[in-house]
């Protein structure tokens, strides 16, 4: 659409801060210092996204370090999610307020601040309350950098534009496994949590001398949804704990949880009654009902959900299963990750060439194969085996996110693309937490089922299962255990694991099933959406 070639003027009501100096729509092309403040903002984009993947692979010796356990320690990843859910669709807000300069360089010093502070807690307390804070300051990164796209680059750069987000957002997770495994393994966990600082000291130098400086417009507190704002902290926080924590806590069979899930539900339906009736609502969720956004975000949900429920998947199965290491798991994450540095760059001619929705589409069905490619997984299925599907997984993430935001957010109005960026970001990544959560619990659920059909099948009254513990009886006994009957009862509970082993193999298989399904889902959304009107859009007509 030709309304997302605007100038900075244009944002003036909505955004009281002008991100740098905008090249005239008319030229076509970006000044440099356009370009310099836009790539800046994709430093902290990534960086922002790699942390909530870059402690994943390194969680036990991070519970091990600060004297907690495995039950507890999940709450270091929590916290972070919390605090950057809770802040993206408060972004916009506050660069209004305090300036998008300010809010963009102080949240990226602060980002870094308290990513190092975590390197030195000795407790579970000072962790979670530090990665918290570490999510809420690097939260903004996140849609101020997805906004600088469209309020900044002339239409016709749009798309280069969304293959550096593209980049942050699809590269970042897949790598970030990759990054924190070897770091730990090599250096000691405390390092993967100094990796912000000179990548964040870089973005801030270039986003001080290329961000316009703008007047603060404190008076806009008076005016600030400030029910509305509780109501989501409340509300989403309440609900990041809950898919988070649920899963390890039985969920509903737990009272703990089924508060946190009443304090979720009354906030949030408050929260959505009040952004429809308030006159200036922190959140403008009617722009949900303008069809190409609407359904564009739909997609995005589904696509958050099959993104960070695969990088969560993947390392569970290699870990649980195959007992791979973190640096292990890491080399495997890699080739999902370092295929798209190559694909992504080619998107926006691929962009200017066809239609956007089909690129879309054709990536999410190449990242559904993928999917559907694990569903028939063995005991000796490890890191070998998932070399093809991760690179087929790879190239459609490369050709998914950039079409499919420029299809979304090239849909509304110039002066609502900071509020549709915000919306867009957290829809998203609360499809990730909840992709995250229920393919947990799919696995658990599967794994219990497969363990209950097999083990039907293994009965001491069937000659073929007392001939197999008789041969692990004697193993053992040429084992070095001297004692027939400690032997014999070793043999059974090795029998055990195998059958144990065995139904979390099938388990993993049907949860990349329930992937491939959501991802089809995905895929149909976004082709209910308009056909996009512009080259910036991919229309097929150019």
């Amino acid at each position: 659409m030709s309304s997302l070639a605007f100038s900075s003027q244009a944002l003036a009501p909505r955004i009281a801060a002008k991100p740098a100096a905008a090249a005239p729509a008319s030229s076509g092309r970006a000044s440099l210092t356009t370009w310099i403040a836009v790539f800046a903002a994709m430093i902290g984009a990534f960086m922002a996204i790699l942390n909530i993947q870059i402690t994943n692979a390194s969680l036990l010796n991070i519970e091990g370090g600060i004297g907690t356990g495995v039950d507890n320690g999940s709450w270091i990843s929590t916290s972070y999610l919390i605090g950057e859910i809770v802040v993206i669709p408060l972004t916009d807000y506050l660069s209004r307020v305090f300036s998008f300069r300010r809010i963009m360089i102080g949240h990226a010093a602060l980002f870094a601040l308290f990513s190092v502070a975590c390197a030195f807690t000795t407790d579970l307390p000072s962790m979670i309350a530090m990665r918290g804070l570490q999510g809420y300051f690097g939260g903004v990164l996140i849609p101020m950098a997805f906004t600088l796209v469209f309020t900044k680059l002339p239409k016709a750069q749009q798309p280069i534009g969304l293959a550096m987000f593209s980049i942050a957002v699809t590269f970042a997770p897949a790598i970030g496994p990759t990054i924190g495994g070897y770091l730990t393994e090599n250096y000691g966990w405390q390092t993967i949590f100094f990796v912000n600082v000179v990548p964040t000291a870089v973005m801030v130098t270039m986003l001080y001398f290329t961000l316009e400086r703008q007047p603060m417009q404190l008076g806009l507190l008076k005016e600030g949804d400030w029910f509305g704002i509780a109501t989501m902290a409340i509300g989403l926080s309440s609900l990041q704990a809950v898919l988070e924590e649920g899963n390890k806590d039985d969920w509903f069979g737990s009272p703990f949880i089924v508060k946190l899930a009443i304090v979720a539900i009354v906030s949030l339906t408050l929260f959505v009654a009040n952004e429809l009736v308030v006159e200036k609502p922190l959140l403008r969720l009617r722009l949900l009902t303008q069809r190409s956004f609407g359904m564009g975000t739909l997609s995005a949900v589904f696509l958050g959900f099959a993104l960070f429920g695969s990088i969560y998947l993947l390392p569970a199965y290699l870990g649980q299963v195959q007992r791979y290491n973190a640096e292990q798991i890491g080399a495997v994450l890699a080739w999902t990750g370092l295929p798209q540095l190559l694909l992504i760059p080619l998107v926006p001619k691929l962009m200017q060439r066809f239609d956007a929705r089909y690129i879309a589409a054709t990536g999410i069905g190449l990242f559904a194969v993928s999917a559907f490619m694990n569903t028939t997984m063995s005991l000796d299925y490890s890191g070998d085996q998932f070399f093809i599907p991760n690179i087929v997984r790879a190239i459609g993430q490369a050709l998914t996110l950039a079409p499919l935001s420029a299809v979304s957010l090239g849909s509304v109005a110039p002066l609502d693309a900071p509020a549709a960026s915000g919306i867009s970001n957290m829809m998203r990544n609360l499809g990730g937490a909840i992709g995250t959560a229920v393919l947990a619990t799919i696995v658990t659920k599967r794994e219990q089922f497969h363990s209950n059909i097999i083990g039907q099948s293994v009965d001491l009254g069937r000659e073929e299962v007392r001939s197999r513990i008789a041969e692990v009886t004697n193993y053992f006994l040429s084992h070095g255990v001297s004692d027939p009957a400690a032997a014999h009862h070793q043999a059974i509970i090795a029998l055990g694991n195998i059958v144990k082993r065995q139904a979390l193999v099938l388990g993993y298989s049907d949860t990349f099933a329930v992937l491939g399904v959501v991802l089809i889902l995905s895929g149909i959304a976004i082709l209910l959406t308009k056909k996009p009107a512009s080259a910036a859009g991919g229309s097929g007509a150019h």
